[in-house]
């Protein structure tokens, strides 16, 4: 008969140390460079007018326009970006590793580099773009049309890592029980797969909107930056700043406040812990 068997002794908890200062100080250091800048924009708005100002009528058409555009370029993001990251984690086949990093090219691509690339393409005499005007009489550069592409082109490789991720770490038994009990790939996909990787599509979602509300360098190289027609908010802060520093700062605070509403909203995907 075996005897008692004796837990395993628990190892006490690890109590911290004292910080070293040669990691402390460029710690701080670190977190003063981020937030400093922040702060000061904080410190310089013009708190007493922004009501007024927030309300003219060049800030609330660049606000709608804005929220227009890039509202527009997730949906087409989703179109396209959930089928190609269902590709890249589902299928195998010849070159997927080059598809894949084609994909995130945009990450690192310099925007303005982006914008130049679009014009090649999609320009009137681009690659594509002759062809649309010649039949179909479609011009997209310097057009709100222009504007949605261009947001597309920088923000879809967000919307397409976030939700690859989650179809990776998806529970495949799922789909291959639905297969089994007959039904098709079609619905599959959208009665299993896609509610499973649904916290994943809305997390690439909101980083696919922010990213493209914030667009800046490939829309102006591309879409010009026309009032009421391609003037979104990072572009009317640019031409703000050379004319008027406080309408700077409002519409600065405008985007900083989008920005930290999404990260307190996707803070639990990112950050596990107390």
């Amino acid at each position: 008969m075996a005897g008692p068997t004796t837990a395993a002794p628990r190892r006490p908890a690890r109590r911290p140390g004292r910080i070293p200062v040669a990691l402390f100080v460029p710690a701080v250091l670190g977190l003063v460079l981020l937030v400093l800048p922040v702060a000061g924009l904080l410190l310089r708005a013009p708190w007493s007018t922004l009501p007024q100002r927030l309300a003219e009528p060049a800030v609330l058409t660049a606000l709608r326009l804005s929220v227009q555009s890039a509202t527009l370029a997730t949906l087409l993001c989703l179109a396209l970006g959930v089928p190609l990251a269902w590709l890249l984690a589902r299928v195998e086949f010849p070159g997927r590793r080059i598809v894949r990093a084609l994909v995130t090219v945009p990450l690192v691509l310099p925007p303005v580099v982006g914008g130049v690339a679009l014009l090649l393409v999609f320009g009137r005499r681009g690659l594509v773009g002759s062809w649309l005007d010649s039949t179909f009489g479609v011009t997209l550069p310097f057009t709100t049309a222009g504007v949605v592409l261009a947001e597309a082109f920088v923000a879809m490789p967000f919307l397409v890592i976030a939700v690859e991720g989650a179809l990776r770490g998806a529970d495949v038994r799922y789909e291959e029980a639905a297969a089994t009990l007959g039904a098709g790939r079609w619905t599959t996909f959208t009665h299993v797969t896609l509610p499973l990787v649904a916290p994943g599509i809305a997390a690439g979602t909101v980083l696919c909107w922010a990213r493209a509300l914030g667009e800046f360098g490939a829309t102006i190289t591309f879409a010009g930056n026309f009032p009421g027609r391609t003037q979104t908010m990072p572009l009317a802060v640019y031409l703000a700043l050379e004319t008027d520093l406080e309408a700077a700062i409002v519409l600065s605070l405008v985007l900083l406040t989008v920005s930290v509403v999404i990260l307190a909203s996707l803070r639990d995907r990112w950050i596990s812990g107390p």
